[in-house]
């Protein structure tokens, strides 16, 4: 079998496969390294966004985290060596970019075309791709190809163009930006700050963790206690949302997001002097209807002579800089396209011929006409043998380490229930599928209001193209725990493949087989 990424859901995935045994099974990886984004990603102030103890594997818990929130060397280190304690790396192709998957109906089997025109053939098959799926190359402005300067993008970073004196402009105001832009300030001549949206940033105090503290870490079970506490008030909190009529969630999500944004005024009061300025970073939209960042720094930088923030839109590049539409143009030796990813709830990030499965089942043909889903988040009915750790409504309000490690859960309970029984064919039904999805929908009503409605006016890749919030999975996180882990086995089809004649012809057929299992 093939598990596609190796990313923090792949290392789940593998782990996971090697705890039920199933060692024939490889790892295919674009990159030249396990991680993923940490791996892809090494920016100036890079960081994670929660605290370290809550992202992490339950099997591979850490207490050695240098900081509260660690910076993200360590982040990636920390995958290299669960990848290493759990035997992961003989499994790893690099360099490996799965082009696109198609169904052998004939063979049970998937066929992963890669880069450079092989062919790799998988009798089951673990997406683990993850949410992020590739950065957005062209940021939707004019003349990209015009400009002449240095320009950098978070997860391309050139760290031997010395910054020093530089004029550089940042586009963008999301998670990466409010990184960047405190920790290259006080090196660079000057920097502009391009905002189309603000963005709530909080303060983030990153102290050190002191050794006494790491001694206590080491005491078992209390880093998983610690983070169940968490896990059990945020899934209150999804719980009631998606449970309370929309008589009481609608005037509450008014006034809790109204209060939010009036003390977020007071915040920007206490931390940017310019009254314009602040005026310009208050959002005026509810403080989880984009994603919201935290960032000590961020808000402090506007206070620098050398940094501005700049609100007009920009009408295009240009040589040497950037025009705004009222026609001023500033010229900057460094661009930093801070400009965001193809993320896995938007329909358009699967593109026609990315996955085609039985009978021609076309999943990015499918999800435009249809909307986002999937059994569980992993499975769709004409998509046999294949499973997405990271699918529509997915997110369940915990770290990412945490539903990764569920889902993947998922997937190897049906893939052992395969191998027990022998079968080479294993589909979610389809009536299991739409009983769920009518279920997940209805319980997104609340989310969907938040979203579309109240915050419609502000962009956002918690609300995709088709108006609909298929990034969160509304029920809650242990609901969704329970449902990866104790599903039916009966919400499946298992078959096995009958003897047929042999093809006519099977020239060009090219590549190795990955698990024949």
């Amino acid at each position: 079998m093939a598990v596609i990424g190796a990313g923090p859901g792949g290392i789940a995935a593998g782990v996971k496969l090697k705890q039920a045994d199933v060692t024939d099974f490889v790892i295919l990886e674009r990159a030249d390294e396990i991680g993923g984004s940490w791996n892809e990603n090494h920016y100036p102030g890079l960081e994670v966004d929660i605290p370290s103890i809550a992202y992490q594997y339950s099997f591979a818990r850490n207490p050695n985290w240098s900081r509260l929130f660690a910076p993200g060397a360590e982040v990636k280190q920390y995958h290299m060596e669960v990848a290493r304690r759990f035997g992961l790396y003989p499994h790893v192709r690099f360099g490996v970019n799965v082009l696109s998957e198609e169904w052998d109906e004939r063979n049970h089997r998937w066929n992963l075309h890669i880069e450079g025109g092989k062919v790799i053939t998988a009798r089951f098959v673990v997406s683990a791709v993850g949410a992020f799926i590739t950065p957005k190359q062209d940021p939707g402005i004019a003349g990209l190809a015009d400009y002449r300067g240095k320009m950098q993008r978070p997860s391309e970073w050139d760290h031997d163009y010395d910054l020093t004196g530089k004029r550089v402009a940042i586009i963008g105001t999301g998670a990466s930006s409010v990184q960047i832009t405190p920790s290259i300030a006080g090196e660079v001549g000057s920097l502009s700050v391009f905002q189309r949206t603000p963005v709530w940033c909080i303060p983030k105090p990153n102290p050190r963790i002191p050794e006494a503290v790491k001694l206590v870490l080491r005491t078992p079970g209390l880093q998983a206690a610690t983070h169940g506490v968490v896990l059990v008030a945020v899934d209150v909190l999804l719980r009631a949302m998606s449970n309370a009529p929309m008589s009481v969630v609608e005037p509450t999500m008014r006034t809790v997001d109204a209060a939010a944004i009036a003390g977020y005024r007071g915040l920007l009061r206490m931390m940017v002097r310019d009254p314009r300025t602040r005026a310009a970073l208050t959002p005026d939209y509810g403080p989880i209807a984009k994603r919201p960042t935290a960032n000590t720094g961020y808000l402090l930088s506007f206070n620098r002579d050398n940094v501005e923030l700049v609100t007009t839109p920009i009408e295009r590049f240009t040589e040497n800089g950037i025009r705004t539409t009222d026609g001023t143009e500033r010229e900057f030796d460094m661009i930093v396209l801070a400009t965001g990813y193809h993320v896995f709830s938007d329909p358009e990030t699967y593109t026609p011929g990315m996955v085609v499965g039985q009978d021609g089942m076309d999943l990015g043909k499918f999800y435009a006409e249809n909307g986002l889903q999937a059994y569980e988040s992993v499975s769709l009915p004409s998509l046999p043998n294949r499973w997405t750790l990271v699918g529509p409504y997915s997110w369940s309000g915990s770290g990412w380490h945490a539903f990764v490690e569920m889902t993947a859960d998922h997937a190897v309970r049906a893939i052992s229930e395969a191998r027990r029984r022998g079968a080479t064919f294993v589909a979610v039904r389809q009536d299991a599928h739409d009983a769920y999805h009518r279920d997940i929908y209805r319980h997104g009503a609340a989310m969907r209001f938040y979203l579309a409605e109240l915050n419609a006016h502000v962009p956002t890749y918690y609300r995709n193209s088709q108006g609909d919030s298929t990034y969160i999975r509304p029920s809650g996180f242990f609901r969704a725990r329970r449902g990866h882990r104790r599903f039916p086995f009966s919400d499946y089809r298992f078959e096995l493949r009958r003897p047929q004649a042999p093809a006519a012809s099977t020239a060009g057929e090219t590549g190795a087989v990955a698990g024949g299992s």
